[in-house]
């Protein structure tokens, strides 16, 4: 006998605004808590440092957790010039210092350089597994792991403020990835000092904002309570990009069913369009029932629709 998932089928997301000091883990087991949910995750980790937006799926928007991650994130932080630190934040130990400090006009200057598409290598004090461990594992150990360099995109850096030589507070726009620690790290290297992040904020996941976040001891505070359902946004929230098509009767039995169906003149047309001048071939497309609900994620191919990913509510 098939052993009964612990908690209830709850759907959907919450854009947590997770405080200094805790881990991603535990914000969304405090989250899955609180609803009494049988199954959650998140759209990207946030350091137990940093603060901000965490996106936390619960129920069936677990299978829109990719769209979230390969989403562009916003992020405001301070660099902390003249020292680098071996976890490249607050929490490492110091393991170079310099007296260079940048000067309002060289740190402008320099941000061209590092925006755009970047070769970033991963802070050591990283979840990126190398030959089956985290890397913060072996970094831990005292070894040093061997983390491949990689493209990553920065959209737009802005420099918000030059308070005093030791600190600059920035807000960056980029692309899934990129590690503002590395940033901080290899743009203070480059203006001839050392450099280390000492203090980070996120401000958006994709459709997620800050401006649409609950605080985390708020949340707690409705824990089992109707209230909380306040805060739970539709599953389809990350999906907000992609041609939705609504489906009627034996279309949405198809696609549950795991079929592919045909598709209509009106339905090519949306299609077509979506594809912005490009091929259609390939395109995902969101399928809906009559009322808005989410179906199935399928791909438009040869003229069908072949679903991929099915929600089953």
């Amino acid at each position: 006998m098939a052993r009964r998932k612990k908690g209830n089928p709850v759907h959907g997301w919450v854009v947590l605004d997770k405080p200094i000091g805790v881990t991603s883990t535990q914000a969304v087991a405090a989250v899955k808590r609180v609803f009494d949910a049988n199954k959650a995750g998140h759209a990207g980790t946030l350091d137990p440092m940093a603060s901000g937006v965490l996106a936390v799926a619960l129920g069936e928007a677990t299978k829109t957790v990719p769209y979230a991650m390969d989403a562009e994130k916003t992020y405001r932080f301070t660099a902390v010039f003249g020292e680098a630190r071996d976890t490249d934040d607050t929490e490492g130990r110091v393991t170079a210092t310099s007296d260079s400090r940048p000067s309002r006009k060289a740190i402008e200057a320099a941000i061209p350089r590092f925006t755009g598409e970047l070769i970033q290598t991963p802070p050591a004090f990283s979840a990126i597994k190398v030959m089956g461990m985290r890397a913060y594992d072996i970094a831990r150990d005292g070894e040093t792991p061997d983390l491949t360099p990689r493209t990553v995109s920065v959209r737009r850096i802005t420099l918000i403020e030059h308070p005093d030589p030791d600190h600059a507070l920035f807000e960056m726009v980029c692309g899934k990835g990129t590690y503002v620690r590395a940033w901080v790290r290899d743009f203070s290297i480059f203006l001839g000092t050392y450099g280390y992040v000492g203090a980070l904020r996120r401000l958006q996941v994709g459709r997620f904002h800050e401006n649409d976040a609950i605080g985390l001891e708020t949340l707690k505070g409705f824990l089992h309570s109707p209230a909380a359902f306040e805060h739970l946004k539709p599953v389809t929230t990350a999906l907000d990009g992609i041609p939705a098509l609504a489906m009627t009767g034996e279309d949405i039995h198809r696609l549950r069913s795991g079929n592919s169906v045909l598709i209509r003149a009106s339905g090519f047309a949306l299609i077509v369009a979506a594809a912005d001048g490009g091929d259609p071939q390939g395109l995902t497309v969101l399928c809906k029932d009559s009322d808005g609900g989410p179906v199935a994620l399928a791909t438009f191919s040869a003229g069908s629709l072949r679903p991929f990913r099915v929600f089953n509510f």
